[in-house]
Order: structure tokens, then sequence, then C-alpha cells
């Protein structure tokens, strides 16, 4: 499905604020709010938009580690790994990346010695860099088309 540019408007919308009704949609792109519904179930429909979340402030939660794990894989462990990876509540974001590493992953903790504790397990599949994040200066939630 292709969308169009009234279909962004209402992602975009969407993406600012998940818990915006229909009807406000509806009167800041001048549609009805029944409109607006029908056009966010046909994108729900096609797994344009699969889900809803809320965004969190991490160091209200306790989380104030942020490190970046650069991953360098033992070939043998692969479906291990993604495993691990997936049952550890420490990984916000894994990705599978080009070049010489293999993942980058996004860890978020509460302290130093769970970031140790993570990259002592994490040991076993393979090779990492670390990189903490010192600072946030920049984390958006706009879309855009280009």
């Amino acid at each position: 499905m292709q969308i169009d540019s009234i279909d962004f408007q209402i992602l975009q919308l969407l993406n600012k604020n998940a818990r915006i009704q229909w009807k406000e949609i509806g009167e800041k792109i001048h549609m009805t709010g029944q409109a607006v519904g029908n056009r966010i179930k046909k994108m729900e429909d096609q797994g344009i938009i699969q889900a809803y979340s809320i965004v969190i402030d991490e160091l209200k939660l306790g989380l104030p580690y942020t490190a970046f794990v650069i991953f360098f894989m033992n070939a043998d462990k692969h479906d291990r790994l993604l495993k691990f990876i997936d049952s550890r509540n420490e990984v916000y974001e894994a990705h599978r990346v080009s070049g010489n590493a293999c993942y980058l992953l996004k860890i978020k903790v509460h302290s130093q010695e769970i970031l140790n504790e993570f990259l002592n397990d994490l040991l076993q599949y393979g090779n990492y860099q670390l990189y903490l994040s010192i600072k946030e200066v920049k984390k958006s939630f706009n879309m855009s088309l280009s």
C-alpha cells in the first residue's frame, strides 16, 4: 500500500501523540474523525502501523547509564547470540550492521555493575567495543519521507 500525504499527516500526528483522538486529528487535517479512523485501520491492516507505544524518561525510571556496544560475533554462535539478545532486558535496541562489526546494541542499565555483568555474559558469543553515552543531545520522534 502506498501512503498519500493525508496518511503521512495522520502518521506524523500519531507519532507525536499515539493517544490523540481521531476527531482531533480530523480537525487538524480537515477530515471527519470517522474518515481518519478508517485510514488508521487500513494502515494497521496493511502493517504500516504495527504498534502504539509510550516514551519513558529512563533517568526517572532509574536507568542513567546508556552504552553502545559494537559486537563482533564468533561465527558459530549466531542463533545463540540472537536468543541471548532477545532474553536480556538491558538491550533496548539491536541492529545487524555492515562493515567489520556484526551488531550494534543499545544498552540501558541502572548501574555500572549491571553493565559489567551484561558484558561478561556477552563475551561467550564474541568480542565487543564499548561506548558510554555521556549525554543524549537529540532524541527525535519526527518522521520524514525525504
